[in-house]
């Protein structure tokens, strides 16, 4: 795997990762607990700065640049809308620079019945990969329709849940004082027919007093909301398959807000990491259910 890899599988699932079973108790996506209707998700637009968080093993990394643009609409009625975007600016000495180019959007369900995405990676300019597809939940399977990167049909497991999902199913465990979730992800990234496995690690609240050091203490959408450290795991499933060992393929730690804002991110690759500062948010108005 190159030094860009690592830059180029950051999705927005990394920000709104899917959960399909929480510890204690929650059953398959279709039995979702009622207490999910009771979370409300906040339409808004975030921007965060990267850069180098720390670098080890034997890559050579000298720097990490970047940025991550976020704009998240919609509701439990109409559906939820992703738009993402990703840049990074990553320096490995001697003058050699590589520069990925995520871009990304999504649209799921506002009961997770369906999702629809679509995303194209660029290292420097050129377009190495892209993905287009969408995703139909039935009681028996979920079957995923590719048109890129070549036409596909295949069924997957119906216990998998989509992003948006995820994030609601998180913050309802948190608000319970649950701590460990584990589940299995499909968000349409890398080809459109990876899952992942994952772990989620929720700590203690954060309660409202206690300020963050960003644009967060100033937006007045999120005084007197709860937040909770969060890092979550993600391994490839296949190689679990092949060879019953699992070994993170990367990592994300933020916190999470009880309406579904993160802040203070860090990316973990493995040879490095990358921190994401909260450095702009805006919210939008919502549309009330009827």
């Amino acid at each position: 795997m190159t030094n860009t890899d690592g830059l180029r599988r950051c999705h927005p699932g990394l920000l709104a990762a899917a959960v399909i079973v929480l510890v204690g108790g929650l059953g398959p996506a279709q039995a979702a607990p009622a207490d999910n209707d009771l979370v409300s998700l906040a339409p808004h637009r975030a921007v965060y700065d990267l850069k180098l968080a720390k670098a080890q093993g034997k890559r050579s990394i000298e720097a990490v640049r970047g940025r991550i643009l976020y704009d998240f609409s919609g509701s439990a009625c109409e559906g939820y809308a992703l738009q993402f975007r990703q840049v990074s600016e990553l320096d490995t000495g001697e003058g050699k620079v590589a520069v990925s180019d995520l871009r990304a959007a999504t649209w799921e369900d506002g009961k997770a019945g369906g999702l629809r995405f679509n995303s194209q990676n660029f290292l420097d300019s050129q377009l190495s990969e892209s993905v287009d597809g969408r995703a139909e939940r039935h009681p028996e399977d979920v079957a995923v329709t590719l048109a890129k990167p070549q036409e596909k049909s295949f069924k997957i497991d119906s216990a998998v849940v989509f992003p948006t999902e995820h994030v609601r199913r998180a913050i309802t465990a948190a608000r319970a004082g649950k701590s460990i979730l584990e589940f299995q992800v499909y968000d349409g990234s890398d080809n459109g027919e990876k899952i992942y496995n994952s772990l989620t690690v929720i700590g203690q609240a954060i309660p409202p007093e206690k300020q963050p050091n960003d644009v967060a203490a100033k937006a007045s959408s999120l005084a007197g909301l709860t937040r909770w450290p969060v890092t979550i795991s993600y391994f490839d499933r296949a190689a679990k398959e092949q060879s019953g060992e699992q070994t993170p393929v990367y990592a994300i730690t933020f916190e999470l807000y009880e309406n579904g804002v993160s802040r203070n991110l860090l990316l973990d690759y493995g040879d490095f990491s990358v921190s994401g500062e909260l450095t702009q948010i805006d919210f939008k108005d919502a549309k009330p259910c009827r």
